[in-house]
Order: structure tokens, then C-alpha cells, then sequence
């Protein structure tokens, strides 16, 4: 039952995630720098920040908490991370909410499950590791599978329905972006990985195994601020974008405030609702080393649904929609895989 309860709490905070990038077309103008910089203050700042208030142990603080060790290093990663959001956003800009968010996942998914593996020492060729492994082949056979019917929708498309779909797309680079975002995207994990002493100190000091996690990711999302907001301010300056902030006023300036508000909390909840989630899967190592990769698989799978009613994969053959389907099956079996090797 725990373990049923810790996967529905995952897919909750994935479904929040793979919503997070809908409210972008409710944004009125201003451009993606301004768009990106203003969310990134709510989903990297403002929201985790709340949530690491709710792991500080009873006359304790959080400089305490991050004193217990692996802050900066946590921290490091998330300004490596923060590389991988920059580009994941620009995927989305490429491919669309749908293939991007696939590619992209989909690689950080593979990465982030076996870079702490791996630097943790984990034998992934027996035993509980090999268990691992089996499971991010078959989550990257099915990303793989995606992919190819991303290649079959552009190439039955003609540019005009491109453009009608994705206003930028573009293929190649889409993909190179998508694929750098998923790579660099896996540093978050890593960044978890390097703050379990802060963790371990939250659980110390009586906090709930719900929320321990927290503090770390606040660690993880500064520092990917940091990144991401040198990037906006740069593009503002070269386009000339920065007196979108103060140009736009009254209901405009509140409905983008909202809006941007809306995609910030939808994108944090994944991994408010990962830590949570985990709190439940202490009782199965390999389900627990694979969360990283289930909470990236049902990333994938929403967002796929949301490009669907986007109308992302509208005109395309049969053929393509039965290859997605089949994609979106294989991330499913990757989670049942590795449930009942557990059970």
C-alpha cells in the first residue's frame, strides 16, 4: 500500500509539472527572457523556499540545517542544472511541449538515475543495480521510440503546419537543444544526492520524512536560478527587452504576475511531490533508486498528453500515433518493471 501511495503522489506533482508550461500562452506581452525570468522567481525561489520553511527542526533555522553539509556542492549542481532548464525551456520553444519535453526528460531520466548510482559505487551488473539499469533501458528504449514519431510528424508535415503547431519549430536544433537539456537536467539529482546530510539532519532534529527533502531542493533551485536569470537579463539587454517588465500595466501586468505564478507552483509541485512520494518507498531500494526515473517517465507521459490536446500531433498519420502510443507504453512497463521486481 505504501509503495501504491508513494508512486500516486509522484504522478500527482508530474502531472503539475507537464501542466507547468500551458499557462506560457496566457502570457501577454512579453517575451520568452522576461516570461522565463519572471516564472523562474516563483518556481525556483518563492515556492521553495516555502517549502524548505516546512522542514526547519524546532528552534533550529535553515543556515543551521545547511550547515550539517553538502550545501555548496548541492548548490553547484543546481547551477549546472540550471544550464539544463535554460535549454529545456528552449526545447519546448523547438519541438513543442510534447517531443521536447520527451527528449529532454527522457535523456535527464537515464543520467539522473545512474550518475548517483554510479558515484555512489553501485554494482550495476547484479543484484539490485542490474534490477536499476534494466529499468532506465527500457524508460530510454521508450523515450527512443518517441522520438522516432517526433521525426515521422515533421516529415509529414508541410512548414505551414509546423509553424501552426510549434510557432518555432525546428528539428535539428530542437533536438541538440533537448538532448544538452537532458544531460545538464540530471545535475538535479546529483544535487539531492550531495545535500542527504542536510536531509539526514531535518529527520534528526523530529521533521516529518515528508518534507526532510526540502531544504535541499531549495539549495538545488537557487542555484539554478542563478543561471537561468543571467541568461534572461542578457537577452533583455541584447533585444532590448527589459522595459517589458515596467511597460506592461493594470489587468496585464496582474494576469502575467498570475499566470507566471501558476506555471512556477504546477512546476515545483514534481519534486514537492517527489520527496513526498519517496517518504513511502523506504521499504524498496531499487523503487527508490528509480524514482528519479518514474517521476521523469510520468513527465514525459503528461506531457504528451498535453500535447495531444494542444493539438501538438494533430494531422498526423496513424502510424505515428500507434508509434507514440508504443513509446508511451514502454515508460509505463519501465515503473511496472521495477514495482514488482520489488513486490
Amino acid at each position: 500500500m505504501n509503495t501504491l501511495i508513494g508512486l500516486l503522489i509522484i504522478a500527482i506533482g508530474s502531472f503539475g509539472q507537464s501542466s507547468s508550461y500551458v499557462p506560457i500562452n496566457k502570457v501577454k506581452n512579453w517575451s520568452w527572457e522576461s516570461f522565463w525570468l519572471v516564472q523562474g522567481i516563483f518556481a525556483w525561489l518563492i515556492f521553495p523556499l516555502l517549502g524548505a520553511l516546512l522542514a526547519i527542526p524546532a528552534g533550529s533555522s535553515l543556515l543551521e540545517l545547511w550547515g550539517a553539509g553538502g550545501a555548496l556542492p548541492a548548490m553547484v549542481y543546481g547551477v549546472l542544472w540550471g544550464v539544463g532548464g535554460l535549454t529545456f525551456g528552449l526545447s519546448m520553444r523547438y519541438l513543442g511541449v510534447a517531443l521536447g519535453q520527451s527528449i529532454a526528460l527522457g535523456t535527464c531520466a537515464g543520467f539522473g538515475t545512474l550518475f548517483p548510482a554510479l558515484f555512489a559505487g553501485k554494482d550495476l551488473l547484479h543484484g539490485e543495480g542490474l534490477m536499476l539499469l534494466i529499468g532506465v533501458c527500457i524508460t530510454l528504449a521508450g523515450i527512443a521510440i518517441i522520438g522516432y514519431a517526433g521525426s515521422l510528424r515533421s516529415k509529414n508535415m508541410t512548414e505551414e503546419e509546423k509553424r501552426a503547431a510549434v510557432k518555432d519549430f525546428a528539428l535539428t536544433k530542437g533536438l541538440l537543444v533537448a538532448l544538452l537539456a537532458g544531460v545538464m537536467s540530471a545535475c538535479f539529482a546529483l544535487g539531492l544526492d550531495a545535500g542527504t546530510p542536510i536531509k539526514q539532519a531535518a529527520l534528526d532534529g523530529g521533521v516529518e520524512a515528508l518534507y526532510a527533502g526540502l531544504p535541499v531542493i531549495f539549495l538545488v533551485t537557487l542555484g539554478g536560478f542563478l543561471t537561468n536569470a543571467v541568461y534572461c537579463i542578457w537577452q533583455n539587454i541584447k533585444n532590448k527587452t527589459g522595459k517589458e517588465y515596467l511597460s506592461v500595466k493594470g489587468s496585464v501586468l496582474t494576469n502575467n504576475l498570475l499566470f507566471c505564478a501558476l506555471a512556477g507552483v504546477l512546476w515545483y509541485s514534481q519534486f514537492f511531490g517527489l520527496e513526498m512520494g519517496k517518504s513511502f518507498l523506504t521499504d524498496s531500494p531499487v523503487l527508490l533508486a528509480f524514482s528519479w526515473s518514474i517521476l521523469m517517465s510520468l513527465n514525459v507521459t503528461f506531457s504528451n498528453v498535453w500535447g495531444i490536446l494542444l493539438k501538438e500531433w494533430k494531422g498526423v498519420s496513424n502510424t505515428t500515433i500507434t508509434v507514440l502510443v508504443l513509446g508511451l507504453v514502454a515508460l509505463i512497463s519501465s515503473i511496472i518493471v521495477v514495482a514488482m521486481a520489488q513486490a
